[in-house]
């Protein structure tokens, strides 16, 4: 009896691996996928996202690796910032093994603009407790392996 709620939270997230996965092998087949344009809303005005044209830090330190624009968001809601790579990434290292093994060169470029958006809106980036303030359970080391992966942005 004491091990079903382990087993029971493995095939869970077993379940869940494998249905990324799946979603992941149904989409990688598309070519527009690995060049999309990656976009964000940032609540200034266009002069202050892209001043005098340069891109804000930490984009900055990928600009010569980026293509960028600027419009205004939507009802005027700020400024639309995106960004996509020049070069198609290699199709290995887009693969779910590649994602998996930190290969994915778009997981950096959306975790700069992720931090590019905080940065201009607050003025800082903002982290977690380091250490945790929590004590790791077996499952959540689990859970903690596959989502590591993840690139910080929400998607195995």
């Amino acid at each position: 009896m004491k091990y079903v709620k382990p087993a029971l939270l493995g095939a869970a997230v077993v379940g869940t691996a494998a249905a990324a996965a799946r979603r992941n092998r149904s989409a990688a087949g598309r070519e527009d996928d690995a060049s999309r344009w990656l976009t964000v809303t940032v609540n200034r005005d266009e002069a202050d996202v892209m001043p005098g044209g340069t891109l804000p830090e930490p984009l900055d330190r990928l600009a010569g690796r980026l293509e960028a624009r600027v419009r205004p968001a939507p009802g005027g809601r700020g400024t639309e910032l995106a960004v996509r790579l020049k070069d198609t990434p290699p199709a290995a290292a887009v693969s779910p093994l590649g994602r998996l093994a930190g290969q994915d060169p778009r997981q950096e470029v959306r975790t700069a603009l992720r931090e590019a958006k905080a940065l201009l809106e607050t003025g800082e980036v903002m982290r977690p407790d380091s250490p945790p303030t929590t004590r790791e359970t077996p499952a959540g080391k689990l859970i903690g392996l596959v989502t590591r992966r993840s690139g910080g942005e929400g998607v195995l």
